[in-house]
């Protein structure tokens, strides 16, 4: 389990830099899910109080204000040219992310529509989050915010993992963050346990026992965690009798037959006994995808790799028929 930064909570709500006077009309409307509203009778009586304000929290890329439209209106109200302003410099979906968490938190309260509002556009520019975790900055109860991602779930970018509320990084399915740190690990041998957890969403505890068991020719996801979706992949098409590198047995009143080809091909002596079986099982391990994981890879592939992807795909897969057909042909030498 790893962590990442929450840049839109914390010391980010009070601004990144020291107050500083702005011109107003250098000051944009701000990106909330308010949207334009704004409620003038509390324009006014805040122009009406005489108070001071504390200083308005703007999106200094854009200029937009992330947190303070009714008290920049007040200021302008009162003919004031400045405002007193800190700037923050985030992205602007956090700074969107931060206005509605400033917003729920005080001032005028958001109507439950506009935080059904926030919360649906939070969940398509941060899909890692956790349901709990946008929820909190939202004001609304988790269950709500599952209901809008189930909803919506054809729009929102797939995601492995979730980002909870204490900034731990937590994998959505141990299996396949299993058998995607193995794909990166035949894919960037160099790379430390440390960079491979934060790019496959699991720990670097975990990444270690998938390394270890991948060189031992193992599956590297352990019998106890595997999902059914991705076993029945490995071994779909493959007749159960041919599943196992020994003689044909019957099959095993206890279950064991239920095992998938792979699945039997990895705990095979006869492969994990040699340098060749061994590459044999890593190969066809650390490749071992759900359906979903390679439609992932597919949906978020930079345009211009398509072309040489699709290139290596079918060099691949070329390979693969090469070593089916010769594999045939010895099966059929033998009968």
């Amino acid at each position: 389990m790893t962590r990442v930064g929450m840049s839109v909570v914390g010391a980010a709500a009070h601004g990144t830099s020291a107050p500083r006077s702005v011109p107003i009309e250098a000051l944009k409307p701000s990106d909330s899910p308010r949207g334009l509203r704004q409620d003038e009778d509390h324009v006014r009586k805040l122009a009406e109080s005489g108070r001071d304000f504390e200083p308005i929290l703007v999106h200094r890329p854009t200029m937009r204000v992330i947190d303070g439209m009714h008290r920049l209106s007040a200021m302008a109200l009162r003919g004031h040219r400045e405002m007193a302003v800190r700037f923050f410099d985030g992205s602007e979906a956090d700074a969107y992310v931060l206005s509605v968490q400033l917003n729920v938190r005080h001032g005028l309260p958001l109507t439950r529509a506009e935080r059904r509002l926030a919360a649906s556009r939070i969940l398509l520019s941060h899909p890692h989050w956790s349901d709990r975790a946008i929820a909190e900055r939202t004001g609304l109860s988790d269950k709500t915010v599952g209901k809008l991602r189930r909803s919506a779930s054809a729009e929102i970018p797939h995601s492995h993992s979730r980002v909870g509320r204490d900034g731990a990084v937590r994998p959505l399915n141990s299996a396949e963050g299993r058998r995607r740190a193995a794909s990166l690990l035949a894919a960037h041998p160099e790379a430390t346990l440390r960079e491979l957890a934060e790019r496959s969403g699991v720990s670097t505890a975990t990444v270690r026992d998938v390394r270890d068991r991948v060189r031992r020719g193992q599956d590297p996801v352990p019998d106890g965690r595997r999902g059914g979706a991705g076993d029945a992949v490995a071994g779909a098409g493959i007749p159960r009798r041919h599943a196992t590198c020994g003689p044909d047995r019957p099959d095993d009143p206890g279950g064991a037959e239920a095992l998938t080809a792979l699945q039997k091909l990895a705990k095979d002596p006869s492969l994990k006994g040699t340098e060749p079986g061994r590459l044999l099982l890593r190969m066809l391990l650390t490749t071992q995808l759900e359906p979903s994981g390679w439609q992932a890879i597919a949906a978020t592939l930079p345009a211009h790799c398509a072309p040489l992807v699709r290139a290596a795909a079918e060099q691949r897969a070329a390979e693969w028929n090469a070593l089916a057909r010769t594999l045939a042909r010895h099966a059929e030498g033998v009968a």
